[in-house]
């Protein structure tokens, strides 16, 4: 019979995860640039040799926080598509809708932020970015369209246009809840949660066929 895990080994097992939400909460306070190792380690409760550990560089960090919390959600929404046996209208709501629940209303939000703002000055974290996060998510996207035109629940849309339609209006909603948000600064009008439900609804009603089956659920 296994001995139970001692304390310091339930410690072991959980400082990745812990050195990660320390990483995400100061790249997303400070960006990239201005987050040091050092203070990485000090918010998670070890050593920076102990990080070094774990994440040999701030660039390995950053990776591995990215696909913790945005690739990982690409993923479950992969899941999610392969396995709905509903209308293509429900799935598309559901993936846009579970993309803002994990993504758009926490801090793992922040890391779009980051990459617009900081991309230009660290190009290999921007390649990195672009295969780990925004083709998977256009692949994503895009076969949850080609699924609704093939079952003619769509009509024929140019793919990878629609799938920019899509995306826009979240970022632009990602990118006002970490900056004015953030801040507290009122901006009227803009209920980000009422504005994604709008965006659903306009861009459902444009997809729908004519004579397709299934109706973008109220």
């Amino acid at each position: 019979m296994n001995a139970p895990p001692t304390l310091r080994q339930r410690r072991k097992q959980a400082r990745p995860q812990e050195l990660l939400d320390a990483a995400l909460t100061l790249f997303v306070e400070r960006g990239f640039a201005a987050t040091r190792a050092e203070e990485v380690a000090k918010r998670a409760g070890v050593s920076k040799g102990t990080l070094y550990l774990y994440y040999p560089s701030k660039e390995e960090l950053f990776k591995a926080v990215v696909r913790h919390n945005l690739s990982a959600t690409i993923l479950e929404g992969m899941e999610i598509a392969a396995a709905f046996e509903g209308s293509t209208a429900d799935l598309l709501a559901l993936v846009l809708r579970t993309w803002w629940e994990r993504v758009g209303v926490g801090p793992s939000g922040g890391i779009v932020k980051i990459m617009m703002a900081e991309a230009g000055n660290f190009p290999e974290l921007a390649q990195f970015y672009a295969e780990e996060v925004i083709m998977p998510a256009q692949q994503l996207l895009g076969s949850v369209i080609q699924r609704g035109v093939q079952r003619g629940e769509f009509r024929p849309v140019p793919v990878a246009d629609t799938v920019h339609v899509l995306c826009s209006p979240l970022l632009f909603l990602s990118l006002q809840q970490q900056s004015f948000g953030a801040c507290g600064v009122y901006t009227p009008q803009l209920v980000p949660e009422s504005v994604l439900n709008t965006q659903i609804d306009l861009m459902l009603r444009g997809l729908m066929s004519d004579h397709g089956p299934g109706r973008p659920s109220p």
